[in-house]
């Protein structure tokens, strides 16, 4: 029997796969079922038909998982922001080992190792640092708002449905960042819809208001809000600053950038500080960072030092070794590892990252680090002939094959991989495996209530 799209069928899950998908079989084909949890029986609904697979969504829950709980945030099913609040915590956790071993398995070829079990976050809501809110001309319903209380369907801040662009919920506070941010974000909506000035239409590319950024400094509790606009108006966005600066004295940077493409991301092609000097203040461990709008911070506030530290152990440095930390961002990598080593030379692609790792090493009284702006792939490393250590933070696609082969010709007798995608490093560390071992392995969690899982990977010179 043939499935297709539309079909519908009682199936019981099997187990949860990477993507946060729960799996089960079919008149023998694999079903991939959004919204669901290993042990659950559902009514699953076929969204997509393939020769080899089907993808569905739960629709109604039969028999429940002893795994599954109630979600404690109303928009839960709908939105993208933490996909997992069904599913208890000490179970994502276990899932979330299995996805590291399986994709090491699978993709990298790498079995037997005794992998070190997933460090837990201490906290499992309001653990963000960063979070990004998007206007919207077209406010996206919840299936119970009925036509009688939708209210202004012209107007909507908040985040998006999963795998859409163009759909957004507009919501009163998300759960994963402190209540603060939250009251920030009403005060933002409040005033914005009161302005006059439309919200950016996803499709037109017509309005004012596009993005709201929040960041958060957990050691100084300093807000930092960057005010994406697609056009340069002082009038709106200095009215919405001032009034933000008012009532939030914890606040002390406002920023408004300015976006005129079309494309969607919360970025601006050039940016006014409206309130003070366009940075806030964070501490990990003992070194104080200058945090500006575009600095890259590990999101979980409550485990970040935690990694770094993991990092340092894994890199066993003497205090006479050269590393080199590939994107290394603003330099916390760089500056947890600069009192253990001789030498550390740091790239990134970001110049504003740049300029943040300089000034964050001068801020510490760090003088044996230095960084170099560029793309990876297109980086031969300077004057490095064979660095020590390598610490390598790649984004989420992994590296590029050209800085492998960079590595490769560099030999460095250790690597020090932190990853946040367990199938991308397991693909990275095959391709170096001709010439490195994988020894050890600490999955952190940095993203509770979703399948997202970062991993730090110690390999060592064959």
């Amino acid at each position: 029997m043939d499935i297709k799209r539309g079909d519908t069928a009682e199936v019981e899950i099997e187990k949860v796969v990477y993507g946060g998908r729960g799996l089960a079989h079919l008149n023998g084909m694999a079903v991939f079922v959004k919204g669901a949890v290993p042990g659950d029986r559902v009514i699953a609904g076929v969204v997509k038909a393939k020769r080899n697979y089907a993808e569905a969504r739960a629709e109604k829950i039969i028999e429940p998982s002893p795994h599954r709980i109630i979600p404690p945030c109303p928009y839960s099913d709908y939105c993208g922001g933490c996909t997992w609040q069904y599913i208890a915590y000490e179970q994502q956790l276990i899932y979330k080992q299995g996805f590291v071993a399986d994709s090491l398995a699978h993709i990298g070829g790498i079995t037997g190792l005794k992998m070190n079990e997933v460090l837990p976050s201490p906290m499992i809501f309001g653990y963000r640092n960063k979070m990004e809110f998007s206007f919207s001309d077209n406010r996206w319903l919840l299936p119970q708002e009925g036509a009688g209380d939708s209210g202004n369907t012209s107007f909507a801040l908040g985040l998006h449905v999963p795998g859409t662009f163009d759909k957004v919920i507009d919501i009163e506070g998300c759960l994963l960042q402190e209540e603060r941010g939250n009251e920030i974000l009403r005060e933002v909506k409040g005033y914005a819809r009161q302005s006059g000035e439309p919200a950016y239409g996803l499709k037109s590319h017509q309005g004012f208001w596009r993005y709201l950024v929040l960041r958060h400094s957990h050691h100084f509790n300093e807000w930092m809000a960057d005010i994406i606009t697609s056009e340069e108006r002082q009038g709106p966005a200095q009215g919405l600053a001032s009034m933000l600066h008012d009532r939030f004295s914890r606040i002390v940077s406002i920023v408004n950038a300015v976006n005129t493409r079309k494309g969607g991301t919360a970025v601006g092609e050039w940016e006014n500080t409206l309130i003070g000097d366009g940075c806030m203040r964070e501490k990990i461990g003992p070194y104080t960072l200058r945090v500006s709008t575009h600095s890259f911070l590990q999101t979980n506030q409550y485990l970040s030092e935690a990694l770094y530290q993991a990092v340092r152990e894994f890199a066993s440095l003497t205090g006479k070794e050269t590393v080199v930390d590939l994107y290394c961002g603003i330099g916390i990598v760089s500056m947890f590892l600069a009192s253990a080593a001789s030498r550390i030379i740091g790239f990134d692609s970001s110049e504003s990252a740049i300029a943040d790792a300089v000034q964050n090493c001068e801020l510490n009284g760090i003088d044996n680090c230095e960084f170099s702006c560029g793309e990876a792939e297109l980086l031969q490393f300077g004057e490095i002939s064979k660095p020590d250590v390598l610490i390598t933070d790649p984004p989420r696609t992994g590296m590029h094959k050209k800085v492998i082969r960079h590595i490769l010709h560099l030999l460095p007798d250790r690597i020090v991989y932190i990853s946040c995608n367990p199938t991308t490093m397991a693909r990275d560390i095959a391709l170096l495996r001709e010439s490195y071992e994988l020894k050890a392995v600490q999955p952190i969690d940095l993203f509770p209530n979703t399948y997202h899982i970062e991993a730090v990977a110690r390999l060592e010179r064959r």
